[in-house]
């Protein structure tokens, strides 16, 4: 069945397909022949493995077409790391070998120069290494999840039948492989009478009072069903379900955030939404209560599923597991859940996967990987959601998430969450949403958490770190601190200092090993550390209510990554402080700045609006000048702002 869908997807988009073969013929695995000093000897390919490396050029290209997994190129392979191959051919073979760009179909060329007996040499080395000889990778073990029974697949006859004709049948069989499963229960809302009762006038007074709600269809048709109204307390969205109102009540919550009194009329009438809000306003628990919902109300019995019925991913091991944290804060129907992300133990993941879970919370890479082992059956997901969207794409991890999505049920439910709207995310909901509702809080532009005072400190690098020390020593004993840097390096350099001035702090970056990753999120969590120096690791997940400052010893590189720093306090319904040490460095930033603390109504330092207008001076006189704007000198100096 694979193979037929790797078949399909190709020829429905055969011109784009065309055209990344062409670009890309030279890394294709040799399917061809290889012109050898003029003489043409013919290589083995299987048509499978041509397959498998087109999807992985076409998945890079954003294309939806079909899942495959795909092994180093044999090209690569011959290649060597850095043309390491290509130097021992050489020397083995006492030739000269090469790499023409001269492609036909999907035949790539190389030339051997030398006389015969090394031509012959070379060419025996090729074959050796061409001929279905890439290493294989040593055998893992297998942790069997339920399939399906394997389809028959009937081999298209060219002489019989067009190839048109088969691919449209072979569609056929897809589709009515997916229409063979249970159906999939998706609308558990019964709208209260209170909610029923109100105007639509009540209705737009409350959207705009709590956060300026705006609620729209994003793709909208003549047969679209009305939008929910929002509900006003948790006994309006959960009246028929008393123990999750139990749970609400144990964890304390007043009443909904914004966000979550649009999302859950919403996602539990089984639409599909795009939730668009900053961070800190809820949106974990939004979708999250309507799929412990949604798993519990599914027609088949959950020990006979096969797999999970919730799939969630996220862009950070972090975020991964704060999301699970929050799983396992409410206690339902004994709904269980994993959290898998690359750096954890592989194996343990498989074992607990292979067990049966209810709720897969995943990173994408580490997702598309089981998925593809064939670890975790997905044919039983039937609620996903891709959290801080924007962010997995910042991180490109858009093909691992097309793979994992092209493997989902059609019918599936789909959600999705991000703090921006920006055109790649647009696209992803286009490819797998059908008819989302689309809630953002708010506006659409980038924007800082109003809980939030934003201080920006102009200082030179230099005396950086004494300001930082100063800030330290006049902490109050209730405060916590995030301190943002820009490089692990200067996050480790941070830490050594603290210590050596005796000063208890945790560090936290990606060259961290994942037990002490999880540490340093534990002590600043449960207060054994009120110091949190960390890389943009942190800039998403970390959810914990009781950070009262942000400090950006040094400031990001993009204005999106300052606003997920301010972020990590103010949360809650609780307010926070940023303070940010702003260099002349910084100044491509500074009018991206000025917006956001315009935003907010923040005060901004009159030496920003100075670097602005400077950086947008130079911009024009380097566009005038046909230079590009960035770039820098390859020889002299010159002073940057």
């Amino acid at each position: 069945m694979v193979a037929i869908g790797q078949i399909i997807h190709a020829m429905k988009h055969v011109e784009a397909a065309i055209g990344i073969i062409q670009e890309t013929s030279v890394e294709m695995d040799r399917a061809g022949t290889a012109e050898l000093n003029g003489t043409a000897a013919m290589t083995n390919a299987r048509p499978s493995k041509f397959l498998r490396d087109l999807w992985a050029k076409l998945s890079v290209r954003g294309h939806d077409y079909f899942p495959g997994s795909y092994s180093q190129l044999t090209f690569n392979i011959f290649l060597g790391r850095g043309g390491s191959q290509i130097t021992d051919l050489q020397t083995r073979s006492s030739s000269r070998i090469k790499v023409t760009k001269d492609t036909e179909g999907d035949e790539t060329f190389i030339k051997i120069f030398g006389d015969d007996s090394a031509i012959q040499k070379a060419k025996e080395l090729i074959d050796e290494l061409t001929v279905d000889k890439a290493p294989r990778a040593p055998p893992t073990p297998v942790y069997e999840t339920p399939k399906e029974p394997a389809q028959s697949v009937q081999e298209w006859d060219s002489k019989t039948t067009s190839f048109y004709d088969y691919l449209k049948e072979c569609d056929a069989r897809i589709e009515a492989e997916w229409n063979a499963l249970p159906p999939i229960i998706k609308n558990f809302y019964q709208e209260h009478p209170e909610v029923t009762a109100m105007t639509e006038e009540e209705v737009e007074a409350f959207r705009l009072e709590n956060n300026n709600i705006v609620v729209d269809r994003t793709f909208q048709t003549e047969n679209s069903r009305p939008v929910p109204k929002p509900v006003k307390t948790f006994e309006h969205a959960f009246h028929n379900y008393p123990e999750i109102l139990d749970e609400i009540r144990k964890a304390g919550f007043e009443k909904p955030s914004p966000i979550q009194s649009q999302c859950w009329p919403v996602l539990l009438s089984g639409e599909d939404l795009i939730g668009i809000a900053q961070t800190g306003t809820g949106k974990t628990l939004g979708f999250l209560l309507p799929a412990l919902i949604h798993i519990d109300g599914q027609t088949v019995p959950r020990e006979e599923r096969g797999g999970p019925a919730v799939l969630i991913m996220a862009p950070t091991r972090e975020l991964a597991l704060q999301i699970d944290k929050e799983v396992k804060k409410y206690f339902y129907r004994n709904i269980s859940s994993v959290c898998v992300y690359g750096g954890g133990a592989r194996k343990e993941q498989i074992d607990v996967v292979s067990r049966g879970v209810d709720i897969v919370i995943a990173t994408p890479g580490r997702m598309n990987d089981l998925n593809q082992a064939g670890h975790l059956n997905v044919r039983s997901v039937t609620y996903v959601v891709l959290d801080e969207a924007d962010r997995m794409l910042d991180m490109g991890f858009e093909p691992q998430i097309r793979k994992v999505m092209y493997s989902l049920r059609p019918t599936k439910q789909c959600i999705m969450t991000s703090a921006t709207w920006p055109p790649g995310v647009r696209r992803l909901a286009d490819s797998y949403m059908k008819d989302p509702i689309q809630i953002y809080v708010g506006s659409l532009d980038l924007a800082a958490t109003h809980s939030v005072t934003q201080t920006i400190q102009l200082i030179e690098e230099n005396d950086k770190e004494q300001a930082f020390m100063d800030f330290i020593y006049n902490m109050g004993p209730d405060d916590k601190v995030i301190v943002f840097c820009g490089t692990k390096a200067k996050a480790d350099y941070l830490s050594v200092e603290c210590v050596c001035k005796n000063i208890i702090c945790a560090s936290l970056h990606g060259n961290r090993d994942q037990s002490d990753r999880e540490q340093a999120v534990q002590d600043i969590g449960d207060g054994t550390v009120r110091i949190l120096i960390a890389t943009d690791v942190a800039s998403r997940g970390l959810d914990i209510d009781d950070i009262t400052h942000v400090l950006n010893y040094d400031f990001p590189k993009n204005i999106e990554e300052y606003v997920h720093r301010v972020g990590r306090t103010g949360r809650a319904g609780k307010t926070g402080e940023s303070i940010s040490y702003v260099t002349k460095s910084d100044w491509a930033q500074a009018a991206e700045l000025v917006k956001i603390l315009e935003e907010a109504q923040q005060f901004v330092p009159e030496e920003i609006y100075s670097m602005a207008s400077r950086y947008e001076a130079m911009k024009e006189r380097k566009e005038r000048a046909g230079e590009s704007v960035g770039r820098k000198p390859r020889f002299g100096g010159g002073r940057r702002y």
